[in-house]
């Protein structure tokens, strides 16, 4: 908040110095007037003034003027190709570092520059991460926003770089004001009250915690995790209130990761959080020798519903399909004992799923990509570890378990990141 205020101050000395008073319009014309004037001053605090106005009649469009704003900002600062094509030439002629310098920048354009500047604003960086929350929004019906949400990206990876994160372990003694975004942005496995809250704090669970310096008291990305006797298989065992069963644990079964910034989606910074709390775990619990996830699986049900009988059969064959055909009916619930009796039949084309259904190469499966690119392996396939509705509506209760051997992670990192090699264990090699 102080910081505010001197930012905020800095803002109206520019203001001054600009010695004008800004437009009353408060529209789409506006901003891009402004975004050249940002562009162009080289004052830091006529900068400031100006991102600090940009900001604050962004907020004030609708949605679909802040769609024709973004359309009109990346055709205004896009790369000139013909500059860029000149400037090549000019290289290829004269390879010199002043030349080479002109031809990144001409090949950048100015819609990073524009990002870079908007960051100077008072509560610039959580700003930017809600604009390009909204930006989201417009990707697929406008895929030519595709390169400006890339600039985004690029600048917010640096920015979000974890050495500039901290991380910190979340415990009932944690500000309230953490604890209650916390429990609005678990979405998978939802925090009912404080009492469910706390459960997930105690002595054997452990809650940590990404956080940017300038983005104060907002979590970024948070896991749960608990502490087992082998890998959890049902998400409902772990979240059920304590029952003091004294089991020696030996596991980490991580179970619910959770972006909580939209606006950060794709800027990776699970990778890192995964690997930095295994590390916390080892240096505060010894005994704790293995490491595992109990994750979801989101859109298997879809892919199931979208596949063509076809197929399906090819992947299980007559007799199998004709006995999970059941599952295309909307009426399935929660606790269908058809599902049970049908568990083998199901795992199988799980495991093709999350192995076979590729797309550019590499797993159809978000959290699978995910996991393997953090260098897991795909440990076992569990029918009705999560019977609850949202359990039922995403992957009919299928929950997976992929494990992290600790010394084998870099070259099973390695292997998939180069060679799209996908590693599973024994209990998964049968079904392939």
């Amino acid at each position: 908040m102080f910081l505010k205020k001197i930012i905020d101050s800095i803002a109206d000395a520019g203001k001054e110095l600009l010695n004008r008073t800004f437009s009353s319009k408060r529209n789409v014309d506006a901003l891009l007037e402004l975004a050249d004037d940002l562009i162009s001053y080289k004052g830091i605090a006529s900068g400031i003034a100006i991102a600090r106005e940009i900001s604050e009649i962004y907020k004030e469009l609708s949605k679909e003027d802040k769609k024709k704003f973004f359309l009109a900002i990346d055709q205004k600062l896009k790369p000139n190709m013909e500059l860029v094509e000149k400037k090549s030439i000019e290289f290829v002629k004269d390879k010199n570092k002043e030349t080479l310098k002109a031809l990144a920048a001409l090949a950048e354009g100015r819609r990073q520059e524009f990002i870079r500047r908007m960051n100077m604003a008072p509560n610039g960086t959580a700003f930017l991460v809600s604009m390009r929350e909204d930006l989201l929004e417009f990707l697929l019906e406008l895929p030519a926003l595709q390169d400006l949400d890339e600039d985004f990206r690029h600048l917010f990876r640096s920015w979000f770089n974890p050495g500039f994160l901290k991380l910190e372990k979340i415990t009932w003694e944690t500000k309230a004001a953490i604890l209650e975004r916390i429990m609005k942005y678990e979405k998978v496995h939802k925090i009912r009250d404080m009492d469910d809250l706390k459960r997930r704090l105690q002595e054997d669970r452990r809650f940590f915690a990404y956080f940017h310096p300038v983005l104060h008291d907002e979590p970024l990305i948070f896991v749960q995790v608990a502490f087992t006797q082998g890998l959890a298989t049902s998400i409902q065992d772990i979240i059920k209130p304590n029952t003091n069963n004294k089991v020696k644990a030996d596991t980490a079964t991580f179970y619910s990761i959770s972006n909580c910034q939209h606006g950060l989606m794709n800027v990776t910074l699970g990778n890192f959080l995964i690997k930095r709390v295994v590390y916390e775990i080892q240096q505060e619990n010894s005994s704790i020798k293995h490491f595992g996830t109990l994750s979801p699986l989101p859109g298997f049900v879809d892919w199931f519903n979208y596949s063509s009988e076809q197929n399906l059969l090819a992947i299980l064959g007559s007799e199998h399909f004709s006995k999970i055909k059941f599952l295309h009916n909307q009426d399935v619930k929660v606790g269908d004992s058809r599902i049970v009796e049908n568990k083998e039949i199901i795992k199988k084309l799980v495991i093709h799923y999350l192995i076979k259904e590729k797309i550019n190469k590499r797993p159809i499966n978000a959290v699978t990509r995910f996991h393997l690119g953090n260098g897991a392996s795909i440990q076992d396939v569990t029918v009705n570890a999560n019977i609850s509705d949202y359990g039922y509506k995403e992957s009919f209760g299928v929950m997976v378990n992929y494990v992290y051997h600790l010394d084998k992670l870099e070259k099973i990192h390695e292997d998939y990141i180069s060679y799209n090699k996908i590693s599973y264990s024994d209990k998964i090699k049968k079904y392939v």
